[in-house]
């Protein structure tokens, strides 16, 4: 803003020294019957719009339009110097005012200077309106352009903030997805354990208890974690680290305190980028909660590989197998895959059910 009222300010200044300097340097005179000090008032003033306009827009357009209706008789720079102020003031009312004043304006400007051409004794009538009519136009396009370029960038603005919202929404649905299905598999299966053994064998009944225990703490720490993303910058509790690789060896644990017995190798993979490495691990999360919760499988084996820039994961049970249907689970992998342009596939396999995800990511640069 500071540059544009200094640009307007030296455009003001050059514009009154260079027809002031025509003046008088006699270039051209002013007419006999005008005072010399109402001519140069006029000429001085003209300029004046094209400084207030910023702050003054609707009113320095008005100002500009009656002293254009003043300059009109006396015409040579006096007059333009008027007119391409008003065009000036023009261009600022057509950015910041409603259309409908805007139209008013421009017509209004338009008609009051063609009419004054005509009906007042002037050097030039033709001039005059040519001059006048190019001013106006030009400032009334050259407005409606910035204005249009603005209004589209705000859109945009606006349109990539809801994109934004959106995909914040939807990552955080599948976070909470992810731990909740998961963690209440493996609550609901312990729970029905320890139910029926709770008379027979209540040493195993306390363990599935302890087992559900530490699930809903844990849980609760995710949730913990998760909801304060969503809270504002003030009074934020502090978060426990997102799940990454190094949590795979601790998941594989807890699904088989729910039934499976579960087999995670995990070959050629030192480091990882934090996204990937937290998709890597809720991909797997979520192919557990799913053997557990439709399997009935005994074993379950999950291979972690990377090599080449990319990392392959595969889940691999011996259950009933299932359907491979798009549920809230397998939409969420998928959609984890796609952020990273990789390759997921689903569905049963000769000995059970095969989950395949294939990630690409760029080594780190030290």
């Amino acid at each position: 803003m500071r540059i544009r009222v200094v640009l307007d300010v030296l455009a003001a200044v050059v514009l009154g020294f260079g027809a002031g300097g025509n003046l008088a340097a006699g270039a051209w005179a002013l007419p006999s019957w005008l005072p010399g000090w109402l001519g140069w008032t006029i000429l001085l003033a003209s300029v004046l719009p094209i400084v207030l306009r910023r702050w003054w827009p609707l009113g320095s357009y008005v100002l500009s339009l009656v002293l254009a209706a003043a300059a009109v008789p006396i015409g040579g720079p006096v007059f333009g110097v008027a007119v391409v102020g008003a065009g000036c003031a023009l261009y600022v009312v057509v950015i910041r005012q409603d259309s409908r004043i805007v139209r008013l304006g421009f017509a209004a400007g338009l008609v009051e200077l063609g009419v004054l051409a005509f009906a007042v004794p002037n050097p030039n009538a033709s001039t005059t309106v040519n001059f006048s009519a190019t001013a106006l136009i030009v400032g009334y396009a050259l407005g409606l352009t910035v204005r249009a370029r603005r209004e589209h960038a705000a859109s945009e603005r606006e349109s990539h903030a809801q994109q934004a919202v959106s995909a914040e929404r939807l990552r955080i649905a599948r976070e909470m997805h992810d731990v909740v299905a998961h963690s209440m598999s493996l609550i609901a299966v312990k729970a029905a354990v320890g139910n029926h053994v709770a008379l027979d064998q209540p040493d195993e009944a306390r363990e599935a208890l302890r087992v559900i225990e530490e699930t809903s703490r844990e849980s609760l720490a995710e949730l913990r974690r998760m909801l304060g993303v969503l809270r504002d910058g003030t009074g934020v509790p502090a978060l426990t680290p997102a799940p990454t690789l190094a949590d795979l060896r601790a998941l594989a644990e807890r699904a088989q305190q729910a039934g499976p017995a579960v087999d995670l190798v995990v070959e050629g993979l030192d480091e990882l980028p934090n996204g990937v490495g937290q998709s890597v691990y809720r991909i797997v999360q979520e192919a557990l909660t799913n053997v557990v919760k439709h399997a009935g499988a005994a074993t379950c084996r999950i291979h972690v590989t990377g090599e080449g820039g990319e990392v392959r994961i595969e889940v691999l049970d011996d259950g009933r197998g299932g359907t491979a249907e798009p549920g809230h689970g397998l939409i969420g992998m998928r959609e984890r895959v796609a952020v990273y342009g990789g390759e997921f596939s689903a569905g049963p396999a000769p000995d059970g059910f095969r989950v395949f995800a294939r990630l690409p990511y760029e080594t780190a640069v030290a």
